[in-house]
C-alpha cells in the first residue's frame, strides 16, 4: 500500500509530545487522547490506529521512552569501576532521575487497574530485563528468570517510595534503594555459607526453603539478581 507521504513515526512522537502536558493534569486518560489529537491536529480515527488502546498505550509508550532513555544513559558510564551492585543501582537511579515523577505516577494509577495490571507486571519487567541485558548478563537458564524476578520486586518497592519522596535529591530514595540491594545481597551470602558448609547445609536445609518460601510471595525470589554478585564480591 502506498504511504502518500504520511510519516506515522513522526505523528507518534507528536502525539507523544502533545500528550505529556495533558497528562500531567489529566491522567493517562481519554481526555488526554482527545486532547493530544485537538493539539496536534491528527483526527482520533488515525491516532487510534497508531495507539489503538489510545491513552493506555500512549503510557506504554512513555514508559518505554524513558526505558530507551536510561539505556542511553547507561551508555555514557565508566561502569567497569564499579561493584556489580552499583552498577544495578546506578542502572535504576538513572531509569527514576530521567522520568517526570508526576506522569510516573499518573501511569502507577493506570496499571494498578484489574483490567492493566497485566501491562503493567510487564513494562516494569521489560524495563528489569533492559537492565539486565546493558550490564551484559547472558543468561539462558532459571538464572535468567530469578534475575528479573527479583530485580522486579526491587525496582517496583523504590519506585513506590520515590513517588512519595520530598527530600532534597531523592537522597532518601537512593538511599532506600541501596538498602533494598543489600538487603538481598546480605541473604544471598548467608545462604552462599551454608552452602558451602556441610554440617550446617544439612541442619539448616529445611529452615531454609520455608525462609525462601516466604519470601517468595513479596516478589524476592531464591536468587538475587545475578544472582547480583556474579564473582565480584558483595
Amino acid at each position: 500500500m502506498e504511504n502518500k507521504g504520511f510519516d506515522i513515526g513522526l505523528a507518534k512522537e507528536r502525539l507523544m509530545a502533545a500528550a505529556l502536558d495533558h497528562a500531567v493534569f489529566d491522567g493517562w486518560s481519554d481526555a488526554t487522547f482527545r486532547a493530544a489529537c485537538e493539539d496536534t491536529g491528527i483526527s482520533p480515527d488515525l491516532a487510534r490506529a497508531i495507539f489503538p488502546r489510545a491513552a493506555l498505550d500512549l503510557a506504554v509508550a512513555y514508559h518505554k521512552a524513558d526505558d530507551a532513555a536510561m539505556l542511553a544513559a547507561l551508555q555514557g558510564q565508566d561502569l567497569a569501576t564499579l561493584r556489580f551492585r552499583d552498577r544495578v543501582a546506578l542502572a535504576v537511579r538513572l531509569r527514576l532521575e530521567g522520568a517526570d515523577r508526576e506522569l510516573v505516577r499518573r501511569g502507577a494509577a493506570l496499571f494498578a487497574l484489574p483490567q492493566n495490571a497485566a501491562t503493567g507486571a510487564s513494562l516494569v519487567w521489560g524495563t528489569v530485563d533492559a537492565i539486565w541485558r546493558a550490564l551484559g548478563d547472558t543468561s539462558d537458564d532459571i538464572n535468567w528468570y530469578s534475575k528479573r524476578a527479583t530485580l522486579s520486586a526491587v525496582y517496583s518497592s523504590v519506585v513506590l517510595y520515590w513517588m512519595g519522596d520530598d527530600s532534597e535529591g531523592h537522597t532518601a530514595t537512593w538511599e532506600f534503594l541501596d538498602r533494598r540491594i543489600e538487603d538481598v545481597m546480605r541473604f544471598e551470602k548467608f545462604k552462599a555459607q551454608v552452602r558451602d558448609n556441610p554440617v550446617l547445609g544439612r541442619v539448616l536445609a529445611g529452615p531454609m526453603k520455608v525462609l525462601e518460601r516466604v519470601r517468595a510471595p513479596s516478589g524476592a525470589p531464591d536468587d538475587l539478581p545475578g544472582r547480583m554478585t556474579g564473582k565480584e564480591g558483595a
